[in-house]
């Protein structure tokens, strides 16, 4: 894939569009929720919701947004043990802090996502299509992305146990501030930057993948 000398272009996030004051909500599966404030607990169902211009807060066990619609949202301080936000429509998003279980974005369609200062157990970003996110200090056990289309994504001083980006489609992806242990498959790494020292902790998969056998 061609560069530039802007290569890697950084994401571009800017910061949810909030209104000065919000109305406390109730979340209602199918429910059209703005300006307004949530407070989670229990098990949550924002399934097929749209949900904008709002602040989040959380301490539950389940948070179902799946095919919802989410602009223009901040949720701070979060404990979820599953965030659920397949095939969601996903706009201005900042997560910062707090831990998450399981964040299954998988399918969803995404545009400037921020993930800041978060502890999450398992990333799910399967076949999602991604524009423009960024995650920063973040520490991740499990990083699924297999068939996903990756466009100006970037990881800062973020640590991760396992990578899989089998299939992954990646335009300006940044992976230099990502100090993963493992990748599933080096091959599919096309498309994306790594610093020299990634590149030396990955040449054993990547001969293994060319079919070279490595002997002193």
């Amino acid at each position: 894939m061609a560069r530039t000398a802007e290569s890697p272009a950084p994401p571009r996030v800017s910061d949810p569009d909030l209104p000065r004051e919000f109305t406390p909500a109730s979340p209602a599966r199918s429910a059209d929720i703005i300006a307004a404030s949530l407070e989670l607990s229990g098990t949550v169902d924002l399934a097929y919701a749209t949900l904008e211009q709002s602040t989040v807060s959380a301490d539950a066990d389940a948070v179902d947004l799946t095919g919802a619609t989410v602009v223009d949202v901040e949720m701070s301080g979060a404990r979820i043990a599953s965030l659920r936000m397949r095939d969601a429509g996903v706009r201005r998003l900042r997560i910062s802090g707090g831990r998450i279980g399981t964040l299954d974005l998988s399918e969803a369609r995404i545009s400037e996502l921020e993930l800041r200062d978060v502890r999450i157990d398992y990333l799910n970003l399967g076949a999602a299509k991604v524009t423009d996110l960024e995650i920063s200090g973040c520490a991740i056990r499990t990083i699924d992305m297999p068939q996903s289309d990756l466009t100006r994504v970037r990881f800062t001083a973020t640590t991760c146990d396992e990578v899989d980006p089998r299939g992954m489609r990646a335009k300006d992806v940044d992976l230099r501030g990502l100090d993963a242990m493992t990748y599933l498959d080096a091959n599919s790494l096309r498309g994306t930057t790594l610093s020299s020292f990634q590149v030396q902790q990955l040449a054993p998969v990547i001969a293994a993948g060319l079919g070279i056998q490595i002997k002193d």
